[in-house]
C-alpha cells in the first residue's frame, strides 16, 4: 500500500522526549511542560501537500478559463456593464374632445385626466401592463403604463407611439455619466373625439340627479349624429375615476368602486343590456306595413286588453293588457300615444289581421341592427338578444314550445328582448334617415362622409309615416313635456316591466330633431325605478334638451 508506515528501531534518546506531568507535577502544563513531542507523519505532510498541489490546479485553470477562454465575452460583458442600452419611453398621446377641450395629457410623473364628471367610461384609464398583455403585443415593456379601458385602451397603438433607444455610460453606483441617444422616441398621436364633453358632462349630471331622485340604479344617455354616426355625447351613470384607477390608489376609494351595487364599471351604452319595451314600436310599424299587415289608416279598438283563448284548457283565456284604454287608433296615433293592443294586433295577430308573426319580426329587428353589436370603436361592447324559437329553446328549455302570448310581448319589446343603448340609438338613427344603419364612432373623422352605411330595402313612405306617428307623440301623445319653441322633436317612450313580480320598470325614451331635417338622435334610459314611477327618461331628456337651448343652440339649428 501506499504510504505504508515503517517501522523504526534504533534507540529513543532521553533528550527527545518530555517527562510526563504525571511523573513531575510541578510542570507547567500550560506551557506543554511534560507533554510528549511527536514528528508529523509523512503520510500527513503527503496528504497535505497534495491537498495544496489540487487547489494550485484549480485555481490556475480558473484563471486560464477566465482570461484566455472567455477574454472577449467577459471583455464585452464589462463594456456593458459600464455601456447600458437604455428604453427612451414615448410620450404618450393627448385626447382631446370635438371643440378642442383636452380631456386626458401626461403629467411629469402620471397620466392626467379633466375633473369633468361623466368622461370616464369614455376615455377609460391607464395602467402597468398583466403578463397576457405583454405576451400579446411585443412591444409594450414591463414598466409601461398601458390603456386598460375606453378610449386609452381601443386606440392604445395610436396614442402609445414608439420607444426610443440611447447607450448610457453608468458609474460602479449605477448613476448615469453620459448618454447618447441612438434613436429618438416617437410620440403617440393625439386623439380628437367626437363628443362634446360639456355636453356630456350635463348629461351624466341630469342622468344622476333624476336616478337618485326617483331611485333608479343606474342611467344612459346618447346624442349621435343622424348623418354620420358620430357620438356627440354618450353618458353612463354612475361611473368610476378615471384619475384614482390610473393612480392605482388610495385602495379604499377603488374598493368602493369594485363593491358598489349600482356598478361603476359598467359602460350601460354599450354593455349593459335591457327590455326595450315600446321603444321598438316604431320598428314593428314599419315591418308591418312593408309586408302589408295593416294600412297606416285602419283603425283598432283598444278597450285596454284583448283575449286570447287558452289551447290547452278552452275554458280559460289569457289576457294581454294595455297600458290604458286608448278607444280607436290608427297606425299614427298608435305610435303617439304608445297601445299595446295595436301591437299586439298587427305584431302576433288577432281575428281579422294576420299579425307578423314571430319569424317576421325576428327579421326586421335585425335588419335594423338589433341583437347584433354596432361595432362602435370602443371596447367590451355586448350584443342584444332578438327573441326567436330558438332563443326560448336556449332560456327556457323547461317549455320551449313558442306561444302567441310570446309574440305579443315581443311586439312590444318586453320577453326575450335585450338591446344595448346604442343598439337602440343605430335603429333609431336608421328611422330618421330612412334607413341608412350607420356605424357609430366616437373619434372624430374630418374625410366621414354623410349616409355611409348599409342602406335598408324598405320605401321612404313607410318612414314617413312612422316619423309622423312619433311627432304626433310630442304634440298629442306621451311626450308632450318635450314640446320646445326652438325646435320641433319627434320621439317615442318607452316603458318596460322587469324584475321579479315586475316590481321595476325600464324607462326609456328615444327621438330625433330637427323633425323637418333629423340631424341627431337621442336615447335616455333609467334603469331598474320602481314600478308606478312616473319621472324618468322623459323628463331627464327635457331638461337636457333646456341646456342645449340655452348652452348650446346649434345642435337646433
Amino acid at each position: 500500500m501506499f504510504f505504508k508506515k515503517k517501522k523504526f528501531k534504533q534507540n529513543i534518546f532521553p533528550d527527545e522526549i518530555l517527562i510526563d506531568s504525571r511523573n513531575m507535577p510541578n510542570f507547567e502544563t500550560s506551557q506543554f511542560e511534560g507533554r510528549f513531542e511527536r514528528a508529523i507523519s509523512k503520510k500527513t505532510f503527503l496528504y497535505f501537500s497534495a491537498a495544496l498541489f489540487l487547489i494550485a490546479i484549480f485555481f490556475i485553470s480558473k484563471v486560464f478559463y477566465l482570461q484566455i477562454v472567455r477574454r472577449d465575452e467577459l471583455a464585452n460583458r464589462s463594456l456593458n456593464n459600464k455601456l447600458r442600452r437604455e428604453i427612451l419611453a414615448p410620450m404618450r398621446g393627448v385626447i382631446y374632445d370635438r371643440n378642442n377641450i383636452i380631456l386626458a395629457w401626461n403629467g411629469e410623473e402620471e397620466r392626467l385626466y379633466t375633473d369633468m364628471n361623466g368622461l370616464s367610461h369614455t376615455l377609460g384609464y391607464v395602467g402597468l401592463p398583466s403578463k397576457e398583455d405583454i405576451e400579446s403585443d411585443k412591444d409594450i415593456l414591463l414598466n409601461m403604463e398601458i390603456g386598460k379601458s375606453g378610449v386609452e385602451k381601443n386606440f392604445e397603438k395610436e396614442l402609445r407611439g414608439i420607444v426610443g433607444t440611447a447607450l448610457a455610460e453608468r458609474d460602479s453606483q449605477g448613476n448615469i455619466i453620459s448618454e447618447s441617444v441612438q434613436t429618438h422616441p416617437q410620440s403617440g398621436d393625439n386623439i380628437y373625439l367626437s363628443i362634446d364633453a360639456k355636453l356630456q358632462s350635463e348629461m351624466y349630471k341630469i342622468l344622476g340627479d333624476t336616478a337618485r331622485n326617483n331611485k333608479f340604479s343606474g342611467g344612459v344617455g346618447i346624442i349621435m349624429d343622424a348623418r354620420t354616426g358620430e357620438i356627440i355625447s354618450m353618458a353612463s351613470w354612475p361611473e368610476y375615476d378615471s384619475q384614482i384607477m390610473s393612480r392605482g390608489k388610495p385602495a379604499d376609494k377603488i374598493n368602493a368602486f369594485l363593491t358598489d351595487d349600482h356598478k361603476p364599471f359598467l359602460n350601460r351604452a354599450i354593455s349593459g343590456l335591457y327590455a326595450p319595451g315600446s321603444v321598438v314600436k316604431p320598428m314593428v310599424a314599419i315591418a308591418a306595413l312593408n309586408e302589408g299587415i295593416i294600412s297606416p289608416d285602419k283603425q283598432i279598438f283598444s278597450s285596454g286588453s284583448i283575449s286570447v283563448q287558452n289551447p290547452f284548457y278552452p275554458e280559460l283565456k289569457s289576457v294581454f293588457k294595455d297600458w290604458k284604454a286608448h278607444g280607436w287608433v290608427d297606425m299614427k296615433m298608435a305610435i303617439a300615444v304608445s297601445s299595446d293592443v295595436y301591437f299586439y294586433e298587427i305584431g302576433g295577430g288577432y281575428e281579422e289581421i294576420r299579425g307578423l308573426g314571430i319569424n317576421k319580426l325576428e327579421e326586421y329587428a335585425k335588419m335594423f341592427g338589433l341583437g347584433d353589436d354596432t361595432g362602435i370603436d370602443l371596447p367590451n361592447e355586448a350584443s342584444g338578444v332578438v327573441p326567436s324559437h330558438e332563443v326560448k329553446k336556449q332560456n327556457n328549455p323547461g317549455d320551449p314550445l313558442w306561444r302567441i302570448g310570446d309574440t305579443y310581448i315581443s311586439s312590444i319589446g318586453q320577453g326575450y328582448f335585450l338591446s344595448t343603448p346604442l343598439e337602440i340609438a343605430v335603429y333609431i338613427a336608421a328611422i330618421a334617415n330612412n334607413g341608412i344603419l350607420l356605424k357609430p364612432k366616437i373619434v372624430k373623422d374630418e374625410n366621414l362622409s354623410e349616409y355611409d352605411g348599409k342602406k335598408i330595402k324598405i320605401p321612404d313612405e313607410y318612414f314617413k309615416i312612422v316619423k309622423e306617428g312619433m311627432r304626433m307623440a310630442v304634440t298629442d301623445g306621451t311626450a308632450r313635456g318635450l314640446s320646445r319653441p326652438e325646435v320641433k322633436i319627434a320621439t317615442k317612450t318607452g316603458t318596460a316591466e322587469t324584475g321579479a313580480g315586475k316590481r321595476f320598470i325600464h324607462s326609456w325614451i328615444v327621438g330625433f330633431f330637427p323633425y323637418e331635417n333629423p340631424k341627431y338622435i337621442f336615447t335616455m334610459l333609467l334603469e331598474n325605478g320602481p314600478a308606478g314611477t312616473t319621472t324618468g327618461a322623459p323628463y331627464a331628456t327635457s331638461r337636457l334638451l333646456d341646456w342645449i337651448a340655452k348652452n348650446a343652440p346649434e345642435y337646433f339649428e
